[in-house]
Order: C-alpha cells, then sequence, then structure tokens
C-alpha cells in the first residue's frame, strides 16, 4: 500500500529552512484541513488550490508530486 501524499512532505519538514519544499512541509504540517491521507493527485490539487494560500505557486506541489510518484512507483 503506498504511503500518502503527506507522509511523503513530512520527511521534508525542516523549522529552520527555506527552500519552497521545506517551506511547503512545514505548512502543510500546520494546515490541519490538508487531506492527511489522499494519494489523489486530483484531490490534493483541488484542496491546495482553494486552500493553500501558504504555496506561492502550484508548481511547488507539482514537483513535489513528481518526486513523490518517482518514490512510490519503485
Amino acid at each position: 500500500m503506498a504511503k500518502s501524499f503527506y507522509h511523503f512532505l513530512m520527511r521534508y519538514r525542516n523549522a529552520g529552512a527555506k527552500d519552497e519544499m521545506a517551506k511547503f512541509a512545514n505548512d502543510a504540517f500546520l494546515d490541519h484541513g490538508f487531506p492527511k491521507s489522499s494519494t489523489d493527485y486530483d484531490e490534493l490539487s483541488r484542496y491546495l488550490e482553494m486552500n493553500g494560500d501558504y504555496l506561492p505557486s502550484m508548481t511547488t506541489f507539482d514537483r513535489a508530486w513528481e518526486l513523490y510518484k518517482e518514490i512510490e512507483d519503485k
């Protein structure tokens, strides 16, 4: 069974980091409505488009998703 995207993203959490991926992970951690068990791109994308005001661009999510899929497809 695949790990959720949220579970994958949490490996990038780092309180002092300033890179996009770490900031996304930190902000998703603080977002209590984030779909933590989802493995579905469309569900996550829709959620972030409506509620992810902490993302400066959906490109950050797309990059993270590509990394997630590379790891999960192995």
